[in-house]
């Protein structure tokens, strides 16, 4: 495994910046997320790490080597794409095989059977080397994609969304599976996703991208509780966080440049209107089983936050709301303390 560098890369499409004088360093071993929305610049970065895209600023570095002009054969990386990019007429043992038989990695092939059996095992597919591609489950088809990208042993990792083309069960249940084989293995991996719930669970650290900027890169909790600003705080937490006026709570102290209060659902506290407090009332519920998500009207604004089901509130009751973890975010944006 190795280290990936990326030092002040940019790279433009025209007119458009697609990467911002990025700078990020990924340790050996370490499972990195890029997250943000289409269009954010994610797969652009990991185009870049990849060789398949050229840098116009700034240098990539794997394993302490400058790899910035080398090509994608030449960088030891492997990629798994979106789209399962499966070869329909081979067998799955066929298609884990096909990296283990090419002209420049050419493998024997005993070592070929150890390998995609092994790799088989990891993802749980033993059962299926014998069956086509065109056989397979969408779930099955990913994990080979996987897989052809874990039989090669790189020294990288980079994957571009390969379980949004899952149903939730499948994605829910892949993203343990993939988690559980980058510990086993140790493997440095590069991720990207526009979906939080998938950076949070499986990232070592989340780097949060927006309009091709790295915008802050911290470890999941750091990111969800203490964001740069409020772009980064409106990435994560479903549902996500609650943005206020600052007059709506004049009673909480805050810095004297915010103009906006996040809090997320949980940070809310509610209970029956009392006199003094900031009230509102209940417009809907959602019942969730475990939880329960209040839909909140006050003064006009709408609020959600989590509570307890057994609570014993309901649709149109008086409730009192107050803070508990506040955020403050100034005028621009940025996060003030």
């Amino acid at each position: 495994m190795a280290e990936i560098a990326l030092t002040q890369v940019s790279k433009r499409f025209g007119a458009v910046k697609a990467v911002d004088d990025v700078s990020l360093t990924i340790a050996d071993g370490e499972f990195v997320v890029l997250l943000g929305p289409t269009g954010a610049g994610k797969t652009t970065t990991l185009r870049l790490v990849a060789g398949l895209e050229t840098p116009d600023d700034g240098r990539v570095f794997i394993g302490g080597v400058d790899v910035t002009g080398l090509p994608p054969a030449a960088r030891d990386v492997t990629f798994v794409f979106q789209q399962y990019s499966l070869y329909p007429h081979l067998t799955v043992f066929d298609n884990l095989a096909f990296p283990l038989r090419s002209p420049t990695r050419r493998t024997p092939e005993d070592e070929i059977k150890r390998t995609v059996r092994e790799v088989a095992r990891l993802l749980r597919i033993e059962d299926k080397l014998g069956n086509r591609a065109t056989q397979l489950s969408g779930g099955q088809m990913q994990r080979v994609a996987i897989g052809r990208a874990l039989v090669r042993r790189p020294a990288i990792y980079l994957m571009d969304e390969p379980l949004s083309s899952l149903d939730a069960k499948l994605r829910s249940e892949l993203r343990i599976e993939l988690k559980r084989i980058q510990q086993d293995l140790g493997a440095t991996m590069l991720y990207v996703t526009h979906d939080q719930t998938e950076a949070m669970t499986l990232a070592s650290r989340i780097g949060v991208i927006h309009q091709g900027r790295l915008v802050q890169i911290g470890s999941p909790r750091s990111i969800y509780e203490d964001p740069a600003d409020i772009y980064v705080a409106t990435r994560l937490g479903s549902p996500g966080i609650n943005l206020l006026p600052r007059a709506l709570f004049p009673d909480v102290a805050a810095p004297t440049e915010a103009v906006t209060i996040g809090v997320r659902t949980e940070h809310l506290a509610i209970a029956r209107a009392c006199t003094g407090a900031v009230t509102g009332k209940v417009n809907w519920i959602e019942r969730l089983g475990d939880q329960n998500h209040l839909h909140i009207d006050v003064n006009q604004r709408q609020i959600v936050s989590l509570v307890d089901p057994d609570e014993g509130l309901g649709v149109g009751d008086e409730v009192a709301v107050s803070l508990r973890k506040p955020l403050f975010f100034a005028a621009d944006g940025q996060r003030v303390r």
